[in-house]
């Protein structure tokens, strides 16, 4: 959501003059930091899974809502018309980076992927973890890594300077990934202007931003 919020929130201070901080960061992070009191009054998770543990836990005003579909996508930055999956076992292809299954939801639907075409223990010893998809980004436009998975919103970003391909993977091979935007229980002084911007994230201005970065409304 890095792209997408940045934009959506630019979008939502100018029509309301109500000033926004981000904090980005891989959703299980995230999830602890609000656990142990970080000062957050919405949280947008890349699942739903740590919407639904605070929601449980009494952190948050109301249940979970999905705000939108993530897509997982196979990137690399060197052009390659034939970008696959079969890819990875190149012998140039010597890491492949994922954002750790522990933390990061796109993480988790990499290893359902790479488990469901039977790659996982072939690629086991290619496999490198960024925290976050933010820092699993870095990794792929380093070069650190010569192949990766990672959001299709992030992939949109990348490649707007003509520099990177990848292809959308089938959705059918990992579990749908469900996003969700939660209220948390924080600062009462503020609690309108949360609203506000969480009544925005499902305006129809905001919902456009979504699906231009390649997020769906529907699954």
């Amino acid at each position: 959501m890095q792209y997408a919020i940045s934009e959506i929130t630019s979008e939502f201070e100018k029509t309301t003059g109500i000033e926004c901080d981000l904090i980005i960061g891989s959703s299980g992070k995230l999830t602890s930091q609000i656990m142990e009191g970080a000062p957050y009054d919405i949280f947008l998770s890349a699942d739903m899974k740590y919407p639904n543990l605070l929601f449980k836990e009494g952190k948050t005003i109301d249940s979970p809502r999905v705000y939108g579909y993530g897509h997982l996508v196979l990137y690399a930055l060197e052009e390659n018309d034939s970008i696959q999956l079969s890819s990875l076992n190149k012998t140039e292809v010597r890491h492949i980076a994922l954002a750790n299954p522990k933390n990061a939801p796109y993480g988790k639907a990499a290893i359902e992927v790479l488990e469901n075409y039977e790659l996982l223990d072939s690629l086991k010893g290619k496999l490198v973890y960024g925290e976050s998809i933010s820092q699993t980004n870095q990794f792929l436009q380093t070069e650190a890594a010569q192949m990766g998975f990672t959001a299709k919103a992030s992939a949109l970003k990348m490649s707007d300077s003509g520099k990177g391909n990848w292809v959308e993977l089938d959705p059918n091979t990992y579990t749908p990934i469900a996003q969700g935007l939660v209220l948390l229980k924080h600062n009462d002084r503020i609690r309108q202007s949360a609203e506000e911007f969480y009544s925005f994230i499902f305006s129809e201005e905001a919902q456009d931003i979504l699906q231009n970065y390649g997020y769906s409304m529907d699954e």
